[in-house]
């Protein structure tokens, strides 16, 4: 729902920051990372990139000096049994990278240092987002082209009505506009169709 919040930087501390937009303070709960990224700027305008959380009795901002980190944090959260807190400790632990390479060397150690994550969970993390990694360490794949792109965006949309999975149809975009960014919608469609 919320992109990013700009503003002065009121407070801050390592779980939490105070941003003051508006006239409106917002508490915003961050991890290790993007409170090492924020520590000297305070009273500084800032930019923090957030997800939005909405549960039945509460409703939270968690925000990340990247957009790459809240791509990471995002894909955390969608393994069963890893919330927003066990998420949090994770890239409280480690950075946006290190949790990519993690998953691709497939280190559970790495995961069950982070405190809360057993063995089970460790291994359900890079079971579950391995293939939503581009080989050799590339970013995750709908990271690895612009957002922003509307012929990407059509393209995945119809590739995605077409029944094909959406992280198979994701990497094999952003594959192709690696290649040649400036390919129409119909190219780009019939290159993927033949890629999938």
């Amino acid at each position: 729902m919320y992109e990013y919040i700009s503003g002065r930087l009121d407070e801050i501390a390592p779980t939490e920051a105070i941003i003051e937009a508006g006239g409106i303070g917002y508490k915003v709960l961050v991890s290790l990372t993007t409170f090492s990224a924020l520590q000297n700027s305070k009273g500084e305008n800032v930019r923090i990139f957030l997800h939005h959380q909405v549960r039945e009795d509460d409703e939270s901002l968690y925000g990340f000096s990247s957009k790459d980190e809240r791509t990471v944090f995002t894909h955390l959260i969608s393994v069963s049994g890893v919330g927003t807190g066990s998420a949090r400790m994770i890239l409280s632990s480690m950075n946006s990278d290190e949790v990519r390479t993690a998953i691709l060397s497939n280190d559970v150690n790495k995961f069950k240092s982070v405190k809360g994550i057993g063995l089970k969970t460790a291994q359900r993390i890079i079971l579950e987002l391995k293939d939503k990694i581009g080989k050799g360490g590339e970013e995750f794949t709908f990271d690895s082209t612009p957002a922003s792109s509307p012929v990407r965006d059509e393209a995945l949309s119809a590739l995605c009505l077409l029944g094909f999975p959406k992280p198979a149809v994701e990497k094999v975009l952003a594959s192709l506009l690696k290649e040649n960014s400036s390919y129409t919608l119909e190219e780009l469609i019939k290159k993927a169709l033949k890629a999938l």
